[in-house]
């Protein structure tokens, strides 16, 4: 991106390039543009003498100057049409960049032209990386978070998951960004507990290593040569994947039974109708088993009874408040 002075330019002032690099991509992977920009610019100024990108600059033989300019002194510095490419900091070096906006507002100076060049860029997912970073200090220096376990974070997983659903359910879209952030924090949190366990230790990348191999064994209609062309047959190539995967012995395996009493109801149902078992609900009194049957009948009807009837329950909710003015 280029960002032409708003005051007088001459063709001998020169040339200013601000090269910006994300710290989320290894030092030394830099764009091609970027790479020529170096290696023909006659001055090459960093003011940190301990950014991560001058070791691999130094080793491709670019002369790196250790120098905080002021924006006089840059400007000065591409007299003769010469051009500098300053190595921003993490921070970005607002005090130059505010100078040289000044200096180019006054009118009163022949800028060099002014470039701003990315040398490289995040990718897709990479807050992610800075997330296992600060997860990684906390449990370090943190009194609280460097004593939690699995299971005495067990139960924030649970609230974080019910709280999550509130916010898909009110619609509420910044709601909805924050608590997708704290279920994930839950996951990013147990993987590092989990890079200190003495005998089976695994790391958050050995997490996305495993559901990444999953959903790509898994969808052989994307990743492989099998075609779906509707919702039913992908469901059919999950559930057949699926079952080779885990060899279970019943449908009733890997049912949590710790979830809600409809939602396991329904889930049990689900299992026993796609498998195509004939299991009669159970009988019995009592209003368990009038719940179960009415459990079965939504879930075969297409219907999420917990859904259902946390939407009823909001509803009543509604209606006391209305009542209680």
């Amino acid at each position: 991106m280029n960002a032409t002075s708003a005051g007088p330019t001459a063709p001998d002032q020169g040339r200013i390039v601000l090269l910006t690099t994300s710290h989320r991509v290894a030092p030394g992977l830099l764009s091609w543009p970027a790479w020529q920009a170096l290696r023909t610019a006659d001055r090459v100024l960093c003011a940190d003498g301990a950014h991560p990108q001058l070791p691999y600059l130094r080793e491709a033989g670019i002369r790196v100057d250790e120098a905080a300019p002021t924006a006089e002194e840059l400007v000065d510095a591409c007299a003769g049409g010469r051009t500098a490419v300053v190595v921003a900091t993490g921070e970005g070096d607002p005090a130059l960049t505010d100078g040289l906006a000044r200096l180019a507002g006054s009118g009163r100076v022949h800028m060099p032209e002014l470039e701003l060049l990315p040398a490289s860029y995040d990718l897709p997912g990479a807050r992610l990386l800075d997330l296992v970073q600060v997860m990684d200090r906390i449990r370090l220096e943190c009194p609280w978070s460097s004593r939690r376990t699995h299971q005495g974070l067990a139960k924030y997983a649970i609230e974080e998951a019910y709280e999550l659903v509130e916010a898909i359910e009110d619609g509420d879209r910044d709601e909805l960004r924050e608590e997708l952030g704290d279920v994930l924090l839950q996951v990013v949190f147990h993987a590092r507990i989990a890079e200190e366990d003495t005998d089976a230790p695994f790391s958050v990348d050995d997490v996305a290593g495993t559901i990444v191999d999953k959903l790509v064994h898994r969808h052989p209609h994307v990743f492989g040569d099998e075609t779906a062309e509707t919702p039913e047959e992908v469901r059919e190539h999950w559930l057949r994947t699926k079952a080779a995967e885990k060899q279970r012995t019943s449908v009733t395996e890997g049912v949590p039974l710790g979830q809600p009493g409809l939602a396991l109801a329904a889930k049990l149902h689900s299992r026993v109708r796609t498998a195509g078992l004939d299991v009669p609900l159970p009988t019995g009194e009592g209003i368990g088993y009038d719940l179960l049957a009415l459990a079965a009948r939504a879930e075969a009807g297409g219907t999420d009874p917990e859904a259902a009837l946390r939407a009823a329950a909001r509803a009543y909710r509604d209606a006391i408040r209305a009542v209680e003015g």
